[in-house]
C-alpha cells in the first residue's frame, strides 16, 4: 500500500485513491557500500633457503611455511655463499669458530711443524754402501785372506726398505736355497760375506742385529770386537753394521 504526500493510506500507487494527489515512488533502499577486504600478505624469509618469502609456499625453494623448519642454518641472505661452502677459494671459518673442517666433537691433531702426522707409523730402511774406511780396518787387523781381497772401483749405494718382523741379511744361492732380503750378490761382490750373515729383527719402535754365525762376523759402528752369534744388539737410527771385507749397512728413519 502507498501513501501519498497528505499522508493518506492508498490502495494505487500512482494516485491517491483518498484525496487524488500523485503518490511519489519510495525511494529506493539505501545503497549499502560494500567493502572489499583485502588482505595484506606479510612478507617475511623462508626459513630453509633464506629467500623473501609471500604465502604459505616458498616460490624458490617449495617450502611449505606451516611445515618443521628444516635442520642447519639457512644460507646467506646477501646472496653470497654460505659459510663453508666452496665459490672457487679455500673455505672461510665463520668468526670465532672452530677451523673450517674439525669435527665439533673434539680438536683435530694436526702434525708439529716439520714432523710426520702424529699417530703414523714409523718406517725405516737400509743404505748399502762400500765403506773404505772399515775395509782399511780389515786389512790392518789382518782378517782371513785380507789381502787377496780389492776395494771395489765402483760400488754405488744401494737402498733396502725393512718391512716385517724381520731382515735377513746375505748373499743369494739358489742352490741352497737362501734368498735374503739385503742381498749383497753385487755385482760387485763382497766375497766376506756369508749367504746367511746377521738378522735385522724389529722391536716395535727399532731394531736389533743378530749374527747368525758368519764366518767373518759381525760389528757396529767400527767397533774392533765382532757381536757373539746369536745375541741381539739394539741399534738406533744413524747406526752402522759391518760386514764382509768392505760392506756397511746404515739404518735410517723413513719418515
Amino acid at each position: 500500500m502507498a501513501t501519498c504526500p497528505a499522508g493518506h493510506d492508498s490502495a494505487t500507487d500512482d494516485y491517491c485513491d483518498v484525496c487524488g494527489a500523485p503518490v511519489e515512488p519510495a525511494a529506493p533502499p539505501a545503497a549499502v557500500a560494500v567493502v572489499a577486504v583485502v588482505a595484506v600478505e606479510e612478507e617475511r624469509t623462508c626459513p630453509a633457503c633464506g629467500a623473501v618469502q609471500v604465502g604459505r609456499f616458498c616460490e624458490d625453494c617449495g617450502h611449505d611455511s606451516m611445515a618443521p623448519v628444516p635442520p642447519g642454518p639457512p644460507p646467506s641472505l646477501s646472496g653470497g655463499s654460505p659459510v663453508g661452502s666452496s665459490s672457487g677459494g679455500p673455505p672461510v671459518a665463520p668468526p670465532g669458530g672452530p677451523p673450517v673442517g674439525s669435527s665439533s666433537g673434539g680438536s683435530r691433531v694436526e702434525p708439529p711443524s716439520g714432523g710426520r702426522p702424529v699417530g703414523a707409523p714409523v718406517r725405516w730402511h737400509a743404505t748399502v754402501e762400500a765403506d773404505r774406511e772399515y775395509f782399511g780396518r780389515v786389512v790392518a787387523a789382518g782378517g782371513p785372506d785380507a789381502a787377496a781381497v780389492g776395494f771395489p772401483e765402483f760400488c754405488p749405494p744401494r737402498r733396502f726398505d725393512l718391512v716385517g718382523p724381520q731382515v735377513t741379511i746375505g748373499r743369494r744361492s739358489r742352490s741352497r736355497g737362501i734368498f735374503p732380503t739385503v742381498d749383497l750378490v753385487g755385482p760387485p761382490e763382497d766375497p766376506g760375506v756369508s749367504h746367511s750373515h746377521a738378522l735385522l729383527v724389529s722391536t716395535g719402535d727399532g731394531w736389533s742385529v743378530v749374527d747368525l754365525g758368519s764366518t767373518n762376523g759381525t760389528t757396529v759402528n767400527g767397533a774392533e770386537d765382532p757381536l757373539r752369534p746369536n745375541t741381539p744388539r739394539s741399534l738406533a737410527e744413524g747406526d752402522r753394521v759391518h760386514v764382509g771385507a768392505w760392506t756397511t749397512i746404515t739404518l735410517h728413519r723413513s719418515g
